[in-house]
């Protein structure tokens, strides 16, 4: 034991002592300072001697109290609480047990016993996270907000399946939706063509760690790129994966609003399929815009002309490496494709070719 583990007290005690020990006070003076009998002075001199400082620190530390209920009683206290008190307090579940098992125990000795058991929170469990709000970026088209929402978007009318939404940060402008069968990559490849096409490039775009846009189990040989995050380095669009929902609580948000209002105007429109679902979105977008969108504290469009040399078609694909055989073939997806010979094939014999799907 060190003098770093000894408490507040124990260190003043200490110090008293060696005072004593060389001689600097008298035991009268130790006496006082310490509040202890000369008797008890002697004996912490002398365990201060034989065993330097921890022989001041007390002997029942990180031992039970005396006064400890036993294993067995606690154990048969708790066993009573989660057959008939659950979801009791510990102050009207130690009433109960007062009452009707003839236990007497004090609130704060049940508390404890209902802490171990598992069957209580404390305040500090039970308070939530705080979670303050994010300043929204400047500009429209810094921060582009993306997220899938799977529900019954038709109700009963049709099957499950899926609202891709692209919201702007600053002004929390619906910049594009997309009804699809599922959140899949081909599907966020689709929507994000659309997007570009239709608006130019954002300087980020903001999601969860969904699979299209972060491998989550690259192994350290590879960069960890997916298809969509490498597409998007490409074309110069950093994408930034957010660590929980809240974080990118804008979009969490308006799923949640489209979740309600979006439903029931598809109700009323009679929509029941993803092809009608996608005529009908840009129509609602407008009207969602006017009601909720907000202006910008910078007036300016980060958003970027798409330039010559970005080639949509080209970077938003599956893309995948195989090596063409001596015999002009190359596997891909359990399907071997045999290249018609030509001075162009014949040179990629044995060399490793991108596969785009």
């Amino acid at each position: 034991m060190t003098v770093l583990a000894m408490s507040a007290a124990e260190i003043t005690r200490f110090d008293t002592l060696m005072r004593l020990d060389r001689g600097e006070i008298r035991v009268t003076d130790a006496m006082e300072l310490l509040g202890l009998a000369r008797r008890q002075v002697y004996r912490l001199l002398s365990r201060l001697r034989e065993d330097g400082a921890s022989g001041l620190v007390s002997r029942k530390r990180g031992r039970p109290s005396n006064r400890r209920y036993s294993d067995a009683f606690r154990a048969e206290v708790a066993t009573l609480v989660r057959e008939h008190y659950a979801d009791f307090g510990p102050t009207l579940a130690r009433e109960y047990l007062a009452e009707r098992h003839g236990i007497g125990l004090s609130r704060e000795t049940l508390r404890r016993i209902m802490l171990e058991a598992g069957l209580w929170q404390d305040r500090a469990a039970k308070r939530p996270r705080p979670y303050q709000p994010r300043y929204r970026r400047d500009c429209r088209g810094e921060l582009i907000q993306v997220d899938g929402s799977k529900h019954w978007w038709f109700e009963g009318r049709g099957p499950q399946c899926t609202l891709l939404v692209f919201i702007d940060d600053a002004t929390s402008e619906l910049m594009h939706l997309e009804m699809v069968g599922s959140e899949s990559t081909f599907s966020y490849m689709r929507a994000t063509r659309t997007y570009l096409e239709r608006h130019g490039k954002p300087v980020a775009f903001y999601t969860d760690k969904h699979s299209a846009f972060r491998n989550n189990t690259a192994s350290a040989k590879g960069d960890g790129m997916t298809h969509l995050g490498r597409a998007l380095y490409r074309l110069n669009i950093e994408l930034i994966c957010a660590n929980s929902p809240q974080a990118k609580g804008r979009v969490e948000r308006v799923n949640a609003t489209l979740q309600d209002r979006l439903v029931k105007a598809m109700r009323l429109h009679r929509i029941s399929t993803i092809d009608q679902a996608n005529a009908f979105l840009p129509s609602y977008m407008a009207q969602h815009n006017r009601r909720f969108a907000k202006a910008p504290f910078d007036p300016r469009d980060l958003h970027r002309p798409l330039a010559i040399h970005d080639d949509l078609e080209a970077e938003l694909v599956w893309r995948e490496q195989r090596t063409v055989t001596g015999a002009l073939t190359l596997h891909y997806n359990k399907v071997m494709f045999i290249l018609v010979p030509s001075p162009a094939t014949k040179a990629l014999a044995r060399k490793k070719v991108d596969v785009c799907e």
